[in-house]
């Protein structure tokens, strides 16, 4: 067990100071495991979650075929026409990215909004950084709203069998979806009190952006009705969601080819798809699976459950606020991929139904992210658009919207969760 647990410990070092080749040495750790014998290659396909690896691929897909047809663009042209100042611009445009980037990963969403906020900002002279901010922490917020939001969502949900609607209604209660909309409810307030000043009024102009193709947001709704009709099927394939996905995003792939007739183009929509977090993803289902197998998980789950002295409340207020500050400095796809069996281990050792420290979990670690710069892709992503741009964002002006937003949105949604499934 002593030999597991220091791999990864050194593996977790090395993916925090070298977080450009976390994928690569995520990989080469998984080989280390199974070469060492620390995890028997006999049990090398039981521990790797296809669904969530099938599901990725067939997402970032979809969504890639989606951005290219200019579809966000027109909805957020048409947005605008709606809205009387700037105030009303940013928070309108964050409660948008929020509400897309529940259905589509989180850096696609402020890939496709950033550009507009950075477009209302150039005619009107105003700063662009404060509204790129918001955007970003907000699409990160809606993430961990539905099964298909963000990469920690679909690991949860996967490790739990979730169905898309158990997001909505868990076990007859109001699920993670209404954790996550009161708190964006509370965090849209602190936006508008962040914003009061900025009044200056918009020139309402006709929509300008041309819709290329609608068939990539059919396929995109389509994948969501049937990943939520597939949840009422009985004893239905692991890979159910994941074959959905990867099959709509093939469909999308064929079509575009028979438009185009561009293999080029084709390839480009393919070469989107993030391999790196495939990739990563990959890696910790194999170390997590070597460390369970050496009974790493089992001890920690001990540990954990002598620091809260069995107390579930204790646990549980343990499990967010401390997934909340790891979060915003650490990537919380591999933290929640390791938390996962830790927690299904302390509720057996206790005896308890670990549903409310599992959305614990998921909570903490999603709005952790947007404590920091540096917390959540979506967050470097937004100003890696900005310094494109010409605009440097100081930690100052991130923290500023950052921390009041996440103390917004995790504290309602930490009560909530609690009344609901703690009590």
């Amino acid at each position: 067990m002593e030999g597991a647990l220091v791999l990864f410990v050194i593996t977790y070092l090395l993916m925090l100071l070298c977080g450009q080749y976390k994928t690569y040495i995520a990989l080469l750790s998984a080989l280390a495991f199974l070469f060492s014998g620390l995890l028997p290659f006999e049990k090398l396909l039981q521990v790797i979650d296809f669904n969530v690896l099938l599901m990725l691929v067939g997402m970032m897909g979809l969504v890639s075929l989606f951005v290219e047809s200019k579809m966000p663009g027109r909805i957020a042209e048409h947005m605008m026409k709606k809205v009387p100042d700037v105030k009303w611009a940013v928070v309108s445009l964050a409660l948008l990215a929020g509400a897309l980037s529940a259905f589509i990963d989180n850096v696609a969403t402020v890939l496709i909004f950033a550009p507009v906020a950075l477009e209302i900002s150039r005619k009107l002279q105003t700063n662009p950084v404060p509204a790129v901010i918001a955007i970003a922490v907000s699409a990160n917020l809606q993430g961990a709203a539905t099964l298909v939001g963000d990469t920690t969502a679909i690991l949860l949900g996967s490790a739990l069998d979730m169905s898309f609607f158990d997001f909505f209604f868990y076990r007859g209660e109001g699920g993670m979806f209404f954790a996550v909309e009161l708190g964006a409810l509370l965090s849209m307030t602190v936006l508008l009190f962040l914003f009061r000043k900025e009044n200056a009024p918009i020139e309402k102009v006709r929509a300008k952006t041309k819709v290329k193709d609608k068939t990539p947001t059919a396929l995109l709704i389509f994948a969501v009705v049937l990943m939520a009709l597939a949840s009422f099927i009985p004893d239905k394939p692991d890979i159910t969601n994941g074959l959905i996905c990867c099959t709509l995003f093939g469909i999308g792939l064929a079509l575009h080819y028979l438009k185009h007739r561009s293999l080029d183009a084709l390839l480009s929509h393919i070469q989107k798809v993030d391999f790196h977090t495939v990739g990563l993803l990959l890696g910790l289902f194999i170390m997590i699976g070597a460390i369970t197998e050496q009974g790493v998980i089992d001890e920690v789950a001990s540990l954990l459950a002598r620091l809260g002295d069995g107390n579930v409340f204790v646990l549980y207020t343990i499990i967010v606020f401390a997934s909340v500050l790891i979060s915003a400095f650490i990537d919380n796809i591999p933290y929640v991929a390791t938390m996962i069996p830790v927690i299904g281990g302390l509720a057996t050792t206790l005896g308890i139904d670990p549903t409310v420290l599992y959305f614990g979990l998921l909570s903490g670690a999603t709005l952790g992210g947007n404590c920091t710069p540096i917390g959540a892709s979506a967050n470097i992503t937004g100003i890696g658009i900005l310094r494109q741009e010409g605009y440097e964002v100081k930690n100052s002006d991130f923290f500023k919207i950052g921390i009041p937003f996440t103390l917004a949105a995790i504290i309602p949604a930490y009560i909530y969760l609690w009344l609901t499934y703690g009590m």
